[in-house]
């Protein structure tokens, strides 16, 4: 297993030097940077396990490099543990409300700081059960309801989404742009399921970072893929700034990135033996639409 990266900001160099040498002592990777921008320079070309953050810099603050790591998909689950001589209970909670895992005051112990970072770090390693962007269960959640599936009797339909062209759409829009098309995609599911599927409530997972899927009784499933079909393939249009939809072109004069939906359906039981098989076929259900 490769070695943990940890990311120290801490402009007093005795500190700094003393942090990396104890960490580096313990197996770890560690990158020092003394100001709040060369954290983000630095994350954008490299992305550490974990982020040792103090809040008095000579630049931005540590509350401000939180937030912006935070505002960033790439580096929005990023663990951070504020290092600080703050004391008050108001300094904590500001920076825990802003996503901090931790916080440390100085002067601190450090075997207790060496604990704080390796528990933060087998936390971090867990895989999740919910997508970071969504909300919806994802990872180890999704792997026990297909599971599940491929023991059920009773007759099912899973519904697959898959959203096309969504890289591209991040390079011309950015990602944040990107997170909001899965977000409001995912809350759309979410809904049409909730209100065409019945009165039992449907499962919906996150397959991977552009598709979808939700389990539905056969008898709710024709009506589900129509609602899903039609009303995610009008809402695509919203996803645009109104002036490059209604010219056919980003500001850079280039065609828009077009984005799609992709909708297929799997019927239950199913004759798969394994979840590969099972995942397979979704993708394949997939690559036949239009």
């Amino acid at each position: 297993m490769a070695e943990n990266h940890i990311l120290i900001v801490e402009d007093e160099p005795n500190t700094a030097e003393m942090l990396a040498s104890y960490f580096e002592a313990q197996g770890y990777k560690v990158t020092t940077v003394s100001w709040g921008k060369d954290a983000l320079a630095f994350t954008k070309k490299t992305l550490p396990d974990l982020v040792v953050l103090d809040i008095r810099l000579p630049d931005i603050d540590g509350y401000e490099v939180c937030r912006q790591l935070r505002s960033h998909r790439r580096t929005s689950q990023v663990p951070i543990i504020f290092l600080t001589e703050r004391r008050e209970r108001i300094d904590r909670l500001a920076g825990l409300e802003l996503g901090a895992v931790d916080y440390v005051t100085k002067p601190f112990d450090i075997q207790e700081l060496r604990l704080r970072v390796r528990n933060v770090l087998r936390r971090a390693e867990l895989p999740p059960v919910t997508h970071p962007v969504t909300g919806l269960p994802s990872a180890r959640l999704v792997e026990e309801q297909l599971n599940r599936l491929m023991s059920v009797k009773a007759r099912w339909t899973l519904i697959a989404v898959a959203i096309k062209g969504l890289e591209r759409f991040a390079d011309v829009y950015g990602f944040v742009a990107r997170d909001d098309v899965l977000r409001a995609v995912a809350l759309m599911i979410q809904r049409i399921a909730d209100e065409e599927a019945g009165d039992k409530k449907p499962f919906v997972g996150q397959l991977d970072e552009v598709g979808f899927f939700l389990v539905v009784s056969h008898e709710y499933a024709k009506r589900v893929r129509e609602q899903l079909d039609t009303r995610l393939r009008e809402a695509m249009v919203f996803f645009y700034p109104r002036t490059d939809w209604e010219a056919g072109q980003d500001q850079a004069g280039e065609p828009l990135p077009r984005l799609s939906i992709q909708i297929g359906t799997i019927m239950g039981p199913v004759p798969y033996q394994d979840l590969k098989s099972l995942r397979q076929a979704i993708k394949d259900s997939l690559a036949s639409t239009v």
